[in-house]
């Protein structure tokens, strides 16, 4: 499961979900029950998860899981023990099923459980300033300091030797050990996942959450989306500047130094010592190679492989964008 935090109601029969998609049910549909949601790589034989582009074909053909909603198009290429459930709308089916597993994920409001720390058994292990409100489910390691005006919302953990600053707000989130959060971050929120249907917009259950590896920084008023089905993550030793976006499902590795407003969309993976200047945007279900340098004000528009040095829109080879702007 992505999140540890959000109640998942399963096990559900696959019946239902065919019934909840209204598709008629084939009599040769299996008996099948449905524990959760998972992404094509760490689905299990109990889980159902989705195949909507061929930019994921080398995972779908070998992945695990029990179901998968696709399309007419692209079922051939699932395993043959996967129940292919075909729909028009990959995405807004997903969406379905999500919020049915985790009914609780779809809304993201104010958490009516948060304490003042002076009334809660923090108040005497953590260092903290005026007007901090602590929810429910909620650990803090030791010697951490919690700055003025802040909300450790429920469903955070909070490792050792952890400095949070003032004005922030955190929630759905695991920081490890030795990380600082400068002020006015806003971390574990829900992402922008909204599809266009009928003249609305069907929101997205997210259901991952944030990870924070240790010796971390985050730049003051940055901005984390957790996960949508799986989490997104910030590895070790990786300091974020000013304000930042991190959108849902981003994984970014160790050692990593990104510059302010860099801007990332959702799903794309850095690897390890990759080195962004500032203003840069990186767009969506990227692989971001080891060893990267991208330019300040760069825009990244597909993959880059291995100890690369891009700039420019779209970025291309360091040389390359030289030698056109002498």
């Amino acid at each position: 499961m992505a999140n540890p935090f959000f109640k998942n109601v399963g096990p559900i029969n696959i019946k239902d979900i065919y019934k909840v998609l209204e598709i008629k049910i084939d009599s040769k549909t299996k008996k099948i029950k449905i524990f959760d949601i998972a992404d094509l790589n760490s689905a299990s034989g109990k889980d159902i998860t989705f195949l909507h582009s061929n930019k994921y074909n080398s995972q779908a053909s070998i992945t695990n899981a029990a179901a998968c909603i696709t399309t007419k198009n692209l079922q051939h290429i699932l395993p043959n023990k996967c129940e292919k459930i075909i729909v028009e709308n990959v995405l807004i089916s997903m969406a379905k099923i999500t919020e049915i597993l985790y009914p609780d994920s779809v809304n993201d409001n104010f958490d009516n459980s948060v304490k003042e720390i002076s009334k809660t058994k923090f108040k005497n292990k953590v260092k903290f300033g005026k007007n901090v409100l602590i929810g429910l489910n909620v650990k803090i390691g030791k010697n951490c300091l919690i700055g003025h005006n802040t909300i450790i919302e429920k469903n955070v953990s909070i490792g050792d030797n952890c400095s949070i600053g003032s004005n922030t707000i955190i929630r759905n989130t695991i920081l490890k050990n030795h990380i600082k959060v400068l002020d006015g971050c806003v971390i574990g929120k829900k992402g922008f996942g909204f599809f266009p249907k009928d003249g609305n917009n069907y929101r997205f259950p997210q259901i991952g959450i944030v990870l924070i590896d240790d010796y971390s920084e985050i730049g003051c008023g940055s901005t984390i989306d957790r996960g949508s089905i799986s989490n997104t993550l910030i590895g070790k030793n990786t300091y974020l500047d000013n304000q930042i976006h991190i959108a849902h499902n981003v994984k970014i590795g160790d050692n990593c130094i990104i510059a302010g407003q860099v801007g990332f969309a959702g799903s794309s993976i850095l690897g390890d010592n990759v080195m962004i200047g500032g203003q840069a945007g990186i767009s969506g279900h990227l692989k971001i190679g080891n060893n990267i340098k991208i330019g300040g004000g760069s825009g990244v528009i597909k993959d880059i492989p291995d100890n690369s040095r891009v700039m420019g829109y779209p970025a291309k080879d360091l040389k390359k964008f030289i030698k056109e702007n002498k």
